[in-house]
């Protein structure tokens, strides 16, 4: 098999874990930046023109498609689509993952338990959007936000009337949510691969600090998922259209919460807090649809 890894960074944790799986499973295996493709559209044969060559005897992609190359690299998976190669995720659900607003309206939609989330047009009412969400403490959060950058908790009304106004004197859009108390700074990381749970861990937010993001110092574990929680995981990938994803929950008192379904999640924190071979689950899928 001819298999593409769309990755601005052969050296990351994840690409080089794919890289090497790919290999020792018999398979051509080789990192392509996303940005330096060029495609070219035409009536006849669509391709992807790279490093001097055309990549057309692609069989599959796995698209490791950081936020801020959104636009151009979906349009690179997408062309790939076009050429007939199997993509773990594809251009259309790595579209519809990224808009956080538009997850939460698909999640909901298929009746997942999610926090209270409020969206409005820089709305002047900032009283009013803060009670929607039961008052403070309270989560505010960018739309274009990743890795916990452009999270903020706060923990009482006038804190919250404060970052809101400011966000929108910067128009920038934010959803604002309630907090959470029981999940005490911790969340769940589902990994899902062609509709199952490959692997779970529970992470920790440091001390002094609600994000558990383990970018944001916090700590990975082991974690045995509950039925409830393996089926909200399932079914939120399954809503997003990923064959791929990571799903982060919160456990509360109602239930398992829905936080964000990523599209390109990293492997090196859950394979490491579960000794979990991802790498292996993902590019076992790929075997199986070609």
């Amino acid at each position: 098999m001819n298999l593409k890894i769309l990755s601005r960074n052969a050296h990351l944790y994840s690409t080089k874990r794919l890289v090497e799986v790919g290999l020792q499973r018999g398979h051509s295996v080789e990192v392509v930046d996303p940005l330096k493709c060029d495609l070219i559209i035409q009536k006849k044969n669509p391709t992807v023109y790279y490093k001097g060559r055309h990549l057309d005897t692609t069989d599959a992609i796995i698209p490791r498609i950081g936020t801020s190359i959104t636009y151009y690299g979906t349009a690179v998976v997408r062309q790939f689509q076009m050429m007939g190669a199997f993509t773990t995720t594809t251009s259309d659900s790595l579209i519809k993952s990224r808009d956080k607003l538009r997850s939460l309206q698909i999640l909901s939609k298929c009746k997942l338990g999610l926090p209270k989330t409020i969206f409005t047009n820089y709305s002047r009412d900032v009283k009013e959007a803060i009670q929607h969400v039961g008052g403070a403490p309270l989560v505010i959060k960018l739309l274009e936000g990743t890795q916990g950058l452009g999270v903020v908790l706060a923990e009482t009304e006038n804190a919250a009337e404060s970052v809101i106004e400011a966000f929108n004197g910067l128009e920038a859009r934010v959803i604002v949510q309630e907090y959470i108390k029981e999940a005490q700074g911790a969340d769940l990381r589902a990994f899902v691969v062609d509709g199952k749970i490959v692997g779970a861990m529970k992470r920790q937010a440091k001390e002094g600090e609600f994000r558990s993001n383990l970018h944001r110092g916090g700590t990975a574990r082991i974690i045995r998922l509950s039925e409830a929680e393996q089926y909200a995981a399932i079914k939120a990938a399954e809503a997003m259209g990923l064959g791929v994803a990571g799903v982060d929950m919160l456990q509360s008192d109602r239930g398992p919460l829905i936080l964000e379904v990523n599209s390109s999640p990293g492997l090196e924190g859950i394979e490491r807090a579960t000794g979990t071979d991802i790498a292996t689950a993902i590019i076992s899928y790929i075997e199986r649809n070609i």
